[in-house]
């Protein structure tokens, strides 16, 4: 079995200390710590497998393109996708939405249509579809949420029209740390004929993903914040969708034969992976995927994070100063953003900071919810795996000493 000491171990980070206090970290969900393997994975390939794949047919060469092909078969069978077609790499989730506004845009969306995102989405999922209204003269409708921070499909029902090509929902939001309705979602939007996007940054992380069994048509997430390297991420597209959809960008990889008469292109995937890819970097996915499952299955594991649950929101939600967003337990992961009244979220970080505490403070890449909560930011506790109980004491402690020393 699994045990929390056994996690731990593998990430040389945990053991660091700030300001001469054990380093408790509380941004996964802006970024997660690496395990030894993801970095032995990026040294060995660096050093023993640094060269250009899809290309040559040296040794090296080969050893690279293996290794990168390898983890689209991990990364299919890890969202359980029909086809390892689907799987386009990307250099994070940003990037993959951009693609997917670009290209699907390009190809379906026209004057006069609209497509819909949800008020709780991160900037990501809000600012490429914003593009594409103004070049496209489309319209952005959005999905408000409950006043307890949840998505309705039935409401998501009434914003759909005739003109709606597309919908794009987060999987778990990164500010309220709420489990959206996705499915359910999905199947409102597909009654209307409607594909759907899905931001998976924290689904990976924090759940079981099963793109078929979602019915998504796109799912986004990136590497880094499921313990693999910066610069990676992947974009799955039904086959039906990427087929239909143009290029995003061209050169390199993506074509099939160029000249001035006229150029074509290469099947799926690497129609979408112009360039020289993150070759080093995106096999990393695949130790990262490893240890994500691993944690999945360890009941120690479960058992402590839903102690962390428990214990956090306990406190958190009783205290008379403290305000917390996302207030639903049934449907919340251990992310926990709030606000304290008459404190400054960023003093609270900076005290917090100087305790060994690691936590995030600000709009949380999310100023349309901010608005709708009426702050100008939060501050956001989010626990990951290797996280343990005693740092869970340890945080609240430490929250109301920095509370008492502020008011």
């Amino acid at each position: 079995m699994l045990m929390l000491e056994d996690i731990r171990s593998q990430f040389p980070a945990l053991s660091a200390k700030v300001y001469g206090k054990p380093l408790v970290y509380l941004d996964n969900a802006a970024t997660a710590q690496r395990p030894q393997s993801v970095a032995d994975t990026w040294t060995e390939l660096s050093l023993q497998g640094n060269a250009n794949i899809h290309r040559a047919v040296h040794r090296l060469a080969v050893v690279a393109t293996d290794a990168y092909e390898h983890t689209r078969d991990v990364v299919k069978e890890f969202l359980h996708a029909q086809a390892r077609e689907e799987i386009v790499f990307t250099s994070g989730a940003t990037a993959a939405v951009n693609l997917v506004a670009s290209s699907f845009g390009e190809a379906f969306v026209h004057e006069g249509d609209e497509i819909v995102v949800t008020v709780a989405e991160h900037h990501s999922n809000i600012v490429p579809w914003q593009l594409l209204c103004e070049r496209k003269k489309a319209s952005l409708k959005v999905l408000d949420i409950r006043e307890n921070g949840v998505l309705h499909p039935k409401d998501l029902e009434k914003l759909l029209s005739q003109r709606t090509k597309l919908v794009a929902i987060s999987h778990i939001s990164n500010v309220l740390g709420l489990v959206n309705p996705v499915q359910e979602m999905v199947a409102v939007c597909h009654k209307k004929g409607i594909p759907v996007l899905v931001d998976g940054a924290q689904g990976v992380v924090h759940g079981q993903v099963n793109v078929q069994e979602m019915d998504c048509d796109f799912y986004v997430f990136s590497g880094h914040k499921l313990y693999a390297a910066t610069g990676t991420g992947v974009l799955y597209g039904k086959k039906k969708w990427l087929d239909a959809m143009p290029p995003y960008m061209g050169g390199g990889e993506m074509i099939h034969s160029v000249s001035f008469s006229g150029t074509t292109y290469a099947p799926l995937p690497m129609k979408f992976e112009a360039g020289t890819q993150n070759f080093n970097a995106v096999p990393t996915l695949v130790p990262a995927i490893e240890f994500a499952k691993s944690c999945r299955d360890s009941q120690a594991v479960q058992k402590e994070q839903e102690a962390i649950l428990e214990y956090v929101y306990a406190f958190l939600s009783a205290h008379p100063l403290i305000t917390l967003y996302g207030d639903v337990r049934e449907c919340k992961i251990p992310l926990f953003s709030f606000s304290v009244k008459g404190a400054h979220h960023e003093d609270l970080a900076l005290i917090l900071d100087k305790m060994g505490v690691a936590l995030r403070s600000g709009q949380m890449c999310a100023e349309p919810l901010m608005d709708r909560l009426g702050v100008t930011g939060l501050l956001r506790a989010s626990f990951g795996p290797y996280n343990t109980l005693e740092e869970a004491e340890y945080f609240i402690k430490s929250l109301d000493k920095a509370i008492k020393m502020l008011l």
